[in-house]
C-alpha cells in the first residue's frame, strides 16, 4: 500500500530485454513473449499463438449436481486435480472454486474425434501424436473454473459464474434428471447470460444402453425452453476417460469470445493468498498474489496498479472510509507459465509488491485490480431491477409452501452476488409498478457499474437462488484517495 503522493512520483518500470530473456530461459518449449506483439493490438485474438502458448484465454465452468463428476472430468482433460484442500480430499467434494488449465490439440492425420487431444498448461506447443506420430496443432488454451455442486455452496458457484465464457453441465447417467443443483446451476448461468453450454452425460458405464437412451431423453426434456435446448449431449466416462476426445472437439468449436484490449485493464479477483511460509525471515518476505481473470485491457509486468475497494474501515457510527491499495506488478503467471503480459480470458496469478497480510486467506476476493483511478466507483447501496424465479429450484416440489418464491420484503436480508463476491444485503426500499425496483444496502462496499447483473439468494436452510437483477443506480458513491 502506498500514499497517493508517493505513487504519483513512481512510474511503470517495464522489464528490459535482458530481463525478459532471463524470464523465459527456463521454458524453452513455450513461445517467448514480447512487448512488440502489443504494438498491433488489433491483430491479437484469444487464439494468437504467442499468447496461447503460455496463457489460457477462454474460461470454461464445470457446473452441476454434487458428485456428478465435475472435478474428475477436469482432471481427465487437464491432468490437474482441482480439489487441493484436506477436507476436499477426505470427502471427495469440492468446497471452493477449483482451477486448472489445459491445452487442446488436433492431429492432422487421425480421424475425428480421436484426433483431438489435451495436455497440461506447461506442455509444449507442438508435441507428437501418441498414435500416428504426426505433429499436433495447438488449437486452444482454456481455463476450467470447477464449481462446487453442494446446495450449501451455491454462493461459491455464483462467484465462479462471473468469469465464465462457457460451461460444461455435468449430469450423472444413473440418476434421474434433473437433480437439485442441476436445475439451480443451469438457471444461475442462464440468468448470468451465459449462452454456450455443453451437456456431459457422465458415468455412462454404470447403465445399460436402453437406460442411457431414456436418460438422454430426460435431459432433452429438462433443457427444453432453456439456453441449453440445442446444446450437444455427450455420453462419457470421465473416470475411464471414455469419449473425452468428443468433449474436446466441442470445446474447440465454441465461439471465440470477443475481447476488449483497448480499454484500461479491469482484473476481477476470485482468490488471493500469501506465498510466504510461516516463520519466514523478514528480509526474505515476498509480496502477495491476487488470482482471477482479466475482463478487459492488458496487464504488464512492472505496471503500477490500484486494488479497489482498498482497505475498508467502518466506525462505531457506521461511517465508512476507504484507503486505496497501490502496488506494482512483480510477476504474472498462468499456472507455472511466466507471462510478460496478460490479455482477457484465462485465470492469472498477479504477483504484487504489497504487504502479504492484505492478500492472505482470500482477503481480496471480489475486488478489482487495474490502473489507478480507472476502476468502477465504490458504493454501499445499489438500486436493482429484479426478476424473481417462480419456484425455488432444487427443493421437493411436493410442498408448494417451500418451493414458491414470495415477494421481496423491506427489511429482509438477502445475499447478493456481484462479480466474484457475495455480500449480505438489507432491503431498504421497494418501488415500481410491479414492486421490482429494489434498493439494497450492502454490508460491505463494492465496485459496481450501471447495467451490471447480479444474482439474488434467500436463506432457506442454505442460501438458495431466488432470482437475478440488473443495477439501475448506485447509491451514495464512497470516495477513496484515488478519486
Amino acid at each position: 500500500m502506498k500514499d497517493k503522493d508517493i505513487l504519483s512520483k513512481e512510474k511503470d518500470i517495464l522489464p528490459t530485454e535482458e530481463e525478459i530473456a532471463k524470464m523465459f530461459s527456463g521454458q524453452t518449449k513455450l513461445s517467448p513473449q514480447s512487448f512488440k506483439t502489443l504494438e498491433d493490438i488489433k491483430s491479437i485474438t484469444p487464439l494468437t499463438k504467442e499468447i496461447i502458448s503460455r496463457q489460457a484465454t477462454i474460461n470454461i465452468g464445470t457446473i452441476g449436481h454434487v458428485a456428478h463428476g465435475k472435478t474428475t472430468l477436469v482432471r481427465a482433460i487437464s491432468g490437474v486435480q482441482t480439489t487441493r484442500h484436506k477436507v476436499e480430499k477426505e470427502r471427495n467434494i469440492t468446497y471452493v472454486l477449483g482451477y486448472a488449465n489445459a491445452k487442446l490439440y488436433k492431429c492432422p492425420k487421425c480421424p475425428e474425434p480421436e484426433c483431438y487431444k489435451s495436455a497440461g498448461s506447461e506442455h509444449e506447443d507442438s508435441p507428437k501424436c501418441d498414435k500416428c506420430g504426426e505433429t499436433l496443432e495447438l488449437l486452444r488454451h482454456i481455463s476450467f473454473v470447477d464449481c462446487p455442486g453442494h446446495d450449501i455452496l451455491m454462493a461459491t458457484m455464483l462467484n465462479g459464474a462471473a468469469v465464465m465464457d462457457a460451461a460444461l453441465l455435468l449430469i450423472q447417467a444413473n440418476d434421474p434428471c434433473p437433480q437439485a443443483q442441476t436445475s439451480e446451476h443451469l438457471a444461475a448461468v442462464e440468468n448470468m447470460d451465459l449462452k454456450n453450454i455443453i451437456i456431459v452425460q457422465n458415468k455412462i458405464y454404470l447403465i445399460r444402453e436402453e437406460n442411457a437412451k431414456e436418460h438422454y431423453n430426460q435431459i432433452r426434456r429438462f433443457v427444453q425452453g432453456t439456453k441449453a435446448a440445442n446444446s450437444p449431449i455427450i455420453p462419457v466416462s470421465a473416470q475411464l476417460k471414455y469419449n473425452i476426445d468428443a468433449v474436446i472437439y466441442h470445446l474447440c468449436n465454441l465461439p471465440i469470445p470477443k475481447r476488449d484490449l483497448i480499454s484500461p485493464p479491469r482484473f476481477i479477483v476470485v482468490r488471493s493468498f500469501d506465498i510466504n511460509h510461516p516463520g519466514e525471515e523478514a528480509q526474505n518476505l515476498q509480496g502477495g498474489v491476487a488470482g482471477g481473470t482479466l475482463m478487459r485491457g492488458i496487464l504488464k509486468v512492472g505496471e503500477i496498479v490500484e486494488i479497489r475497494p482498498g482497505i475498508v474501515i467502518k466506525d462505531s457510527n457506521g461511517n465508512i472510509s476507504i484507503s486505496p491499495i497501490y502496488s506494482r506488478i512483480l510477476s504474472l503467471r498462468a499456472e507455472n507459465n511466466d507471462l510478460l503480459y496478460a490479455i482477457p480470458g484465462g485465470l492469472i496469478g498477479v504477483g504484487l509488491k504489497v504487504d502479504p497480510f492484505l492478500t492472505r486467506a482470500n482477503k481480496l476476493i471480489g475486488k478489482f485490480l487495474g490502473h489507478p483511478g480507472k476502476l468502477p466507483q465504490i458504493s454501499a447501496t445499489i438500486v436493482v431491477k429484479t426478476h424473481l424465479l417462480k419456484n425455488i429450484l432444487g427443493l421437493k416440489r411436493g410442498d408448494k409452501a417451500l418451493t414458491h418464491i414470495s415477494e421481496i420484503r423491506i427489511g429482509e436480508v438477502l445475499l447478493v452476488n456481484a462479480g466474484s463476491t457475495s455480500i449480505g444485503s438489507t432491503v431498504k426500499a421497494i418501488e415500481g409498478e410491479k414492486n421490482d425496483i429494489v434498493t439494497f444496502a450492502l454490508s460491505f462496499p463494492i465496485c459496481t457499474e450501471i447495467s451490471e447483473k447480479i444474482a439474488i439468494s434467500r436463506k432457506i436452510g442454505s442460501w438458495r437462488l431466488i432470482g437475478w437483477g440488473e443495477i439501475l443506480e448506485r447509491g451514495k458513491i464512497i470516495s477513496s484517495d484515488s478519486d
